[in-house]
Order: structure tokens, then sequence, then C-alpha cells
């Protein structure tokens, strides 16, 4: 019977290993969350199911739907600034509104404001209730204009997929963020963060000369540098503390104000200096725990070389198109939206393809306090306009909208519905 029971000693070892070659070792990451043979999870972040990065929220739903899941950790976000730069600024402060939530370290470098005053100005997180009340109102502001348009629409576009805020409310990653509203100071002292002032650099090192930007971008490197690898978010050495993400923001990067003349002339004397401090920055972000955003006035950089090179240098990169002093701010096709937005490029993480979502054609909006990203879509039903419209100014604004979002082709006299 005892034979029976444990059998020989060859099926006892063929049992041991049928019971352990199935379980998984993986090293808790310095943060002592990794017994039970699980990963251990960071606070803000979530696996990707598609390449297996860890990714965290860029602080906006909508995004982060857009981008396939959020940002992966250990990469870089461009944003392309708008003429006067009022969106990138709160896509900005979504970021690090994002990271305050999630009780992430922050490292703020802007060459306008002060970090703390940066800081003081970011929006308010939104309560659950709040966000139920304004899902429910999407919801069904949504099922009435669908029964509405479902007789007036072309077949051919009904089934067109609608990017709103309520798709990217299902996952539960990332929060909502009330722009009518300030963050209460008790939320930013249960963080820490770090600070890269530059009108203090400025006055530390007043021998410089403003041309000579090499050495400022070396000093806003190390101290990044500094930052990760004393306080914990090495991640090519073991740490013993609890581990933890850093959230690196950097604003208008290469603008005047840094004192870089890249915006000011075609020839600039440190042509490689921006993209110098990219490439080291990016090889930087690869061996730690932290992800950066990084906003750039890309209009005003005269050199498009420049710009190719800083584009090839980031993960991520995300135009903004602001309709404030343009045409398409009257133009009655857009009266829905304050922009575009333009994905330039999305990473391809472990596999041969980005994973992007089937939308194109993006536009962004303050929907009441919050900014939200949208699929662009024409009105359904243009009669009226065309009543009171000539052919002349309706061809005119088929024009502007093809060449904004490429949805139709150049030259026709009017929109084929």
């Amino acid at each position: 019977m005892a034979a029976l029971a444990t059998g020989g000693p060859a099926q006892q070892q063929q049992s041991a290993l049928a019971t352990t070659s199935f379980q998984r070792k993986v090293p808790d990451g310095g943060g002592g969350g990794g017994r039970g043979g699980r990963l251990a999870v960071l606070p803000g972040t979530r696996p990707s199911v598609r390449h297996g990065q860890l990714l965290l929220s860029s602080g906006v739903p909508s995004l982060d739907y857009v981008l396939g899941g959020g940002l992966a950790v250990g990469t870089l976000l461009l944003i392309e600034e708008d003429v006067y730069g009022i969106y990138s600024n709160l896509l900005f402060k979504h970021f690090l509104s994002e990271g305050i939530v999630c009780g992430h370290n922050l490292f703020v470098a802007s060459d306008k404001e002060e970090p703390a005053d940066i800081l003081k100005e970011l929006p308010s997180p939104l309560l659950n209730t709040a966000i139920n009340e304004i899902e429910e109102e999407a919801t069904a502001v949504k099922s009435k204009q669908d029964s509405q348009e479902s007789m007036r629409i072309a077949w051919r576009y009904q089934n067109i997929p609608k990017l709103e805020v309520t798709q990217a409310a299902c996952s539960k990653f990332g929060h909502y963020f009330d722009l009518s509203k300030t963050m209460a100071p008790e939320l930013i002292q249960n963080i820490k963060w770090y600070g890269f002032p530059l009108l203090e650099e400025k006055a530390l090192y007043p021998d410089i000369k403003s041309c000579n930007m090499a050495c400022g971008y070396t000093r806003l490197l190390h101290s990044i540098q500094k930052v990760i690898h004393q306080q914990g978010f090495d991640g090519s050495t073991p740490q013993k503390k609890q581990r933890n993400i850093l959230r690196i923001g950097i604003q208008s990067i290469g603008s005047v104000l840094w004192g870089d003349d890249i915006c000011s002339t075609e020839n600039p004397q440190n042509i490689h200096s921006l993209t110098k401090f990219m490439y080291a920055l990016r090889g930087l972000l690869r061996t730690s725990l932290s992800a950066c955003i990084i906003t750039i006035p890309a209009h005003l950089i005269q050199n498009k070389a420049i710009m190719e090179r800083v584009t090839n240098l980031s993960d991520t990169v995300v135009g903004l198109e602001s309709f404030i002093g343009s045409e398409r701010e009257t133009n009655p096709l857009y009266k829905d939206y304050h922009g575009l937005i333009h994905i330039r490029q999305i990473p391809r993480l472990n596999s041969l393809s980005c994973d992007v979502s089937d939308t194109k054609d993006l536009a962004f909006r303050l929907k009441r306090k919050l900014f939200i990203i949208e699929q662009l879509h024409l009105p359904p039903d243009l009669s009226d306009t065309v009543s009171r419209t000539s052919k002349q100014d309706l061809a005119e604004s088929a024009k502007l909208l093809s060449s904004g979002c490429t949805a139709m082709a150049i030259g026709k006299k009017h929109l084929d519905f």
C-alpha cells in the first residue's frame, strides 16, 4: 500500500518536476511584492496585453485609447505644441496630475514657470460620482443623436466607429480631471517631486553664453540622471526599497527662453545640441522605471531637419493643431471641436507593427470640464448650410477639411453625402 501511495524514486522525481515545471519564479524587483510567483505591481501601472510592456496613463483616458492602452514605462512622449501652447500645456498638466493621483514621483523642468508654480495649477481629480454623471449624460446624448441621425446619415457612414470618452472609461485605467478646479495642496504634499528651474540655473551660471546650450542640456541631463540613480529608479541595479515610477516633464524644450537658437535661425550655432540631449535621455529612460513627456514648439523651428531628428529620437509623437486664430475656428464643419490631433509616431514594442487604433482623423475639444479626444466626423445633414452658403464657400470648406484630415479629395465642389 505504501508503494502504491508514494511510488518509486523515478516516479517521485517525475511527480516533483510535474508540480514545479510550470511555477514561474519572478524576482520582486526590490519591492518585496514578488512572492507567490507573481509580478510586482507598481502603483498606477498595468501590463499591456499586446506586447507585455508595463503601461501608465497619460492623464487623458481617450489619448490612452488612441495610443494602444497608455504610455510604456521607459519611453518618451513628444508633444508638438499648438501655436499658442494652450492645449499642449493641458496635456502636460494632465500627465503630472495623473502621477500625483497614482503616487508617482515627479521631475519638472520648465522654461517659463517655476516647477512649484506649475504644481499649484494642476487640475483637480474628479470624483467617481461626477464621472458617473458625465458618462450617463454622454451616453444619453449619444443614443439620442444616433436615433435622430440614423435616418439622415448615408448608409456607408453609419458603421464608422466613434472615439469618445465613454469608450476609455470601461477599462478603469487612468483618471479624469476637472479643469475648473486646482488640485488640493494635501495631495501634492504626499508625493516627492524634483524641479529644474531654468531661471535659477541661468542665475547660477551667468558667464555662459545664451547660444551655447550644450552645457544647459548637459546640466538638465545630469540632474535627471542624479534623481534616477540616487532615488531608486534605476532598473539596471538592484534596489532595496520599494520601487516607484518617476514621471519626467520637460516643457517647451528648444524654445527661445531656453537660450537655444533653433527657433530663430535656420542655421543655429549648436545644431546638434538638442539631438544629442534627446539621444542621451532616451537611453537613460530605457534602463529606468520612468516615463517622460516633452513639449516642443515645432512650428517655430526653422530647420526642418532638426525636427525630423527629434521625431526619430522620440518613441511617441503627437501633434496638436488648434483652431484659434484660423479659418477653421468659424467654419461650420468644425463647430463642435477646438482643434485636430495628429498621431505622428507610435513605438513598436516587442512586435513588428505598432499598436494603433483604426481611427485616423482625430479632433479634441473641451467638453464641460474635460479634455477629450474624439474621432472627427462631419455633420450628417448639411442641407441648411447648403441653402445659406454659396457653392464657392462650401468648396473652400471641403478643401480645408481634406487638407486637415484627408477625408476627401481636393478639387470636389460639393460634399458627397
